[in-house]
């Protein structure tokens, strides 16, 4: 039985996931969960050294009014419930507590209310701000932690703004002219930063063997 489970570990190959739980059962891996400071003051600490470049901007933020022969932008209830139903059940929850399983098994009862809230704050301009609050949760870069700067912030968002950027950037990415430039990844379909990436690496590579084949024809 036991043989057999291992094995079912490795029969979806797409499902990374499910392949390294199989990898740690036979390596007998098990984390070490680190142990948590017990400075009170460190969360203090962090909130001022996080907030350090807001607290010296005095300029007060100016809504844009948009002209008037701008069309709004008007979400359905299909591409919202498209969304919902795509979330990671397994995604961290924001500072709503509203985990990723909720929102995609009751997209059904939600789209409705979810797609008003969106297309309100399209039309007026306005995030809801209970959508814009975010926890910051520190991870240390290194296991041993000396300075607040060796601190990584992992910002935790609500899943609901994150459905709501996708379906804009959705939006976005169909008004892109097609006379972009041919290496510009962001915002583009089936484009990422790992494509950026592999683009310098082949370029840096290139001219290196095109370099290292003259220099032996000279030589």
């Amino acid at each position: 039985m036991h043989a057999q489970r291992i094995h079912g570990h490795f029969q979806d190959r797409g499902d990374s996931r499910c392949m390294w739980q199989g990898i740690q059962a036979i390596t007998n891996y098990k984390t070490t969960p680190s142990a948590c400071d017990s400075d009170i003051s460190l969360p203090d600490a962090l909130n001022d050294f996080y907030a350090r470049f807001e607290a010296q901007n005095n300029i007060a933020t100016k809504k844009t009014i948009p002209p008037l022969s701008d069309q709004v932008l008007c979400l359905s209830t299909a591409d919202v419930k498209r969304t919902l139903c795509r979330v990671n059940p397994r995604k961290s929850a924001g500072p709503d507590n509203i985990p990723g399983r909720v929102l995609r098994e009751c997209a059904e009862q939600l789209v409705d209310v979810f797609t008003d809230i969106f297309n309100i704050s399209l039309s007026s301009n306005v995030i809801p701000t209970c959508l814009k609050t975010t926890t910051i949760v520190p991870m240390p870069k290194k296991s041993t932690v000396s300075c607040l700067n060796y601190y990584h912030p992992v910002a935790l968002t609500p899943i609901m703004i994150k459905c709501f950027g996708r379906l804009v950037m959705r939006h976005i990415k169909t008004q892109l002219p097609p006379s972009l430039d041919p290496l510009q990844f962001a915002y583009r379909p089936n484009r990422s930063t790992d494509d950026a990436i592999t683009t310098t690496l082949h370029l840096s590579l290139h001219t290196w063997t095109i370099r290292t084949h003259m220099y032996k024809c000279c030589s």
